[in-house]
């Protein structure tokens, strides 16, 4: 016997045998009159009603109807339920492993453990269970699952939707392997907001540099930044440079060459004078020369706390970041000053030039100079007066 359900098909042996020469294609049935040709149809008949029972049970139960889900009805063998939980679970630590191994980040890690907390909190408030079935996981689950991140956890949109297309990845998993059939994402739609990111000017940049503190702690968390700001090396990249890492370039003077953590993409980056002091400043620093890291960097949290400590003392009323410092190498350092998009694009170590232009914006002092010039253009070619109308 095959059941067949949206193109995919199981197969199950009916327990039964008949001759060749009486079985009638066209029919499904063995041809003849005698009480044991007759005895034989009935069964196939009754077993052809078990499927339509099945069938019919499955759908008033609100499950989901396959050809497998099917024949275990009609055989006796109940589908084993796939928990929801159970499935992230299962997930997040096959991407521990990964991580282990350096092919994922930790922070991929650390989005997808939020992400499953999110899950598990959801589902109690919504359902009042610890785990649920992924087979029932529909429309409505994931209408109500945004409005639960939006509502109760406080999140804002793009927080929301990193967290919706996290909790996706686990549904097509399910999907991929039949425990869902249709996808409960169809007629949903979110898309990222774009956001203002903030970077600092020419005078912020001189502000910080000029700056003399009393502690050797913000100067050196002070240092690290301005090197990221004038090189647009990311957080966890400058934590993990070392010395080998800096090398001479095509032109014969120094250069830094990484693989980028976060994209696994080579970055090749010219140093300018002031990452080069720095550099120098550092390298008899005991932590560098025992790791042989070009910088003694703190971790993210501490880094973020003592730039805000010094974004107070240089009076910069500016939410900064370790972050902001790649936005600034994008906008102040490079592209105000004529740099071309697709030259920053190539040291931020992007893959798309899209990317890039989230961060290289185009300022207003970009705007005005490449206007003046344009002015200028059209007084030399254009130089008689127009008449007033």
């Amino acid at each position: 016997m095959r059941v067949t359900v949206n193109g995919k098909r199981s197969e199950v042996a009916t327990g039964r045998v008949c001759l060749p020469e009486r079985w009638n294609a066209a029919a499904d049935r063995a041809n003849g009159t005698k009480e044991e040709i007759r005895a034989f149809n009935a069964y196939l008949n009754d077993l052809t009603k078990k499927v339509y029972e099945a069938h019919r049970q499955l759908s008033e139960a609100n499950l989901t109807i396959t050809a497998e889900s099917i024949k275990n009805k009609v055989t006796g063998k109940e589908d084993k339920p796939r928990l929801l939980i159970e499935i992230f679970k299962e997930h997040n630590q096959q991407l521990a492993t990964l991580v282990s191994k350096g092919n994922y980040s930790k922070g991929t890690l650390t989005c997808f453990a939020t992400a499953l907390r999110h899950t598990r909190d959801f589902i109690k408030w919504k359902y009042k269970v610890d785990d649920f079935d992924v087979r029932h996981v529909d429309h409505t689950f994931v209408t109500d699952y945004d409005y639960f991140l939006r509502s109760q956890c406080n999140c804002q949109n793009n927080t929301a939707v990193k967290n919706m297309k996290n909790f996706g990845k686990i549904i097509r998993k399910c999907e991929a392997s039949g425990w869902i059939t249709i996808s409960p994402f169809l007629n949903y739609k979110h898309t990222m907001k774009r956001v203002e990111r903030i970077f600092l000017t020419t005078d912020e940049l001189q502000l910080i540099i000029d700056k003399s503190f009393s502690t050797d702690r913000l100067t050196q968390v002070r240092d690290i930044f301005l090197f990221c700001c004038f090189t647009g090396l990311a957080f966890i990249d400058v934590q993990k440079l070392q010395t080998n890492k800096v090398v001479k370039g095509v032109d014969g003077e120094k250069w830094i060459q990484v693989n980028r953590q976060k994209t696994s993409t080579l970055a090749k980056i010219p140093l300018l004078p002031i990452p080069l002091m720095l550099i120098e400043k550092y390298a008899n620093h005991p932590q560098c020369v025992v790791r042989r890291k070009v910088f003694p960097v703190l971790s993210n949290q501490k880094m973020n706390a003592y730039l805000k400590e010094i974004m107070d003392l240089c009076e910069i009323d500016k939410k900064v970041t370790f972050h902001t410092a790649r936005h600034t190498f994008a906008t102040t350092v490079t592209l105000l000053n004529g740099v071309p998009i697709e030259t920053v694009s190539k040291m931020l170590g992007h893959t798309n030039l899209r990317i890039t232009q989230h961060y290289a914006k185009m300022l207003d002092e970009k705007v005005g100079a490449d206007m003046a010039i344009l002015k200028s253009k059209l007084s030399e070619n254009y130089p008689a007066k127009l008449k007033v109308l």
